[in-house]
C-alpha cells in the first residue's frame, strides 16, 4: 500500500491497509491550531437485504496526549499475541492481492459485539 500525503486543509497523511475483508485507514489530521492527531478507521463491506452493499465503519480518534499510552498498550497486546498465539505471527503469511481481485481468506468474521 502506498502512503499518501494530503493537500486537504486539515489532512496531513493517509495510509490504507487491506486486511482480509476489512480495510484500515490511518489518517493524520491537524486541528485549527495545527496540533496533529490520528484517526484509525475500520471499513467493511456489508450486504443489505435488497442485495446492495454499504460500508460499515468504525472510527477511533487518537490525540497527542494519548499517543504514548496507546502505543504502549498496543505494543503489549501485540507482544502477548506473538508469545501466545498457537501459530506464530511470523509464520502467518500475508499475500497482498490486486485491487478488485477476489480471494478466499481464513479470517474469522469477528464483530465488536463479541467482545462486550
Amino acid at each position: 500500500m502506498e502512503d499518501h500525503y494530503k493537500n486537504n486543509q486539515n489532512e496531513r497523511f493517509s495510509k490504507s491497509v487491506r486486511a482480509g475483508k476489512r480495510t484500515y485507514f490511518f489518517d493524520v489530521k491537524a486541528t485549527r491550531d495545527e496540533n496533529l492527531f490520528i484517526t484509525i478507521t475500520e471499513s467493511k463491506r456489508r450486504p443489505r437485504p435488497d442485495g446492495s452493499f454499504f460500508y460499515e465503519k468504525h472510527k477511533l480518534f487518537l490525540y497527542k496526549e494519548d499517543l504514548i499510552k496507546f502505543s504502549d498498550g498496543l505494543q503489549e497486546a501485540l507482544d502477548f499475541v506473538r508469545e501466545n498465539n498457537p501459530t506464530p505471527v511470523e509464520e502467518q503469511v500475508y499475500t497482498p492481492h490486486r485491487e478488485g481481485e477476489q480471494r478466499d481468506t481464513d479470517y474469522p468474521d469477528v464483530r465488536f459485539e463479541d467482545f462486550e
